[in-house]
Formats: structure tokens, sequence, C-alpha cells
């Protein structure tokens, strides 16, 4: 299986995006990763709220596969722990799914049409934090899972 994170936006935190590469780099002794960064929309203040998400949401459609599974990071999404979302990787892995798309949207969320695209929702907190943190927290909790899976020392119960 390999596995993608849609983010919009670059980071421009150069701690944060060490820390992100960091992780991506044991990351890719588990499984294919790969973070890709959707260059933020231009002109974002001549647009409403619906028409950023929906400008945000062709972006993000236009770099899925017809068999990628679509993975919404969202605040309204299931919440797991570290092992229950460990135990949900090896399900997407034990069920054939070719490849796994997570997605981080824009500040607005995202478009009605990404919504109906997905085949279901993550939410990492309750808390709100800044979409370049998510990042960071999202590979971080990739990893773990994956530990985990191993029965490696990272995660303690």
């Amino acid at each position: 299986m390999n596995i993608k994170l849609l983010a919009i936006g670059k980071t421009d935190n150069k701690s944060l995006q060490t820390l992100i590469d960091d992780y991506t780099k044991r990351l890719s002794f588990y499984i294919k990763f790969d973070l890709e960064v959707i260059p933020d929309i231009k002109n974002v203040k001549n647009l409403s709220e619906s028409q950023q998400k929906e400008k945000e949401g062709e972006l993000i459609l236009s770099k899925l596969s017809a068999t990628d599974q679509l993975i919404l990071l969202d605040e309204n999404g299931k919440t797991f722990s570290s092992v229950g979302f460990s135990e949900e990787l090896q399900k997407k892995m034990n069920s054939g799914v070719k490849t796994l798309v997570f997605v981080i949207g824009g500040p607005y969320g995202f478009s009605e049409t990404v919504y109906k695209k997905a085949q279901g929702k993550v939410s990492l907190s309750l808390m709100t934090f800044s979409h370049q943190m998510v990042r960071l927290f999202f590979i971080e909790q990739l990893y773990r899972g994956f530990t985990i899976l191993r029965n490696e020392p990272y995660h303690h119960q």
C-alpha cells in the first residue's frame, strides 16, 4: 500500500519543516509515503469562502486516481487512539487498498464535492491546530502506527 498526504499551502516554518522531513524519512522504512503540497490559491481576497473551497477542491480531486481511497483530515471525523489508528491502517492494508490518500484542506475546510468523494474522515483532535502543525502531527502518527504494528518500542502503553 502507498500512502499520500495532500496539503494546501507550503510550510513556511523551517523548524516544523525539519521535523516533517525527519518523520517522512523515518516513515519511508515502513511504507511508500509521499507528501504533496498543493500551492495556495492566488488572489483569495477576491473569492468568497465557498469559491475558495471549490477551487481548492478541484485541485485536490485532480491529484487523485480512480482507485485511490480518499480520507479527509476533518474536525468532524472519527477519532482514534494511536493503537486504534494503527489497527485502521492494518485493515486498509489487508483490504487491498493500493493508495490511501489523506488530505489536509485549506482554511475553510473542504468543498461539498470533496466530501462526497471521500471514503472517510479522521479527526486528530477536538482542538484546532495550524495546518502546518497538522502535517507534522499526522505524519508522526503514521510513523507511530507502523511502529505499533511492528511491535517496536517507540510507542509505550
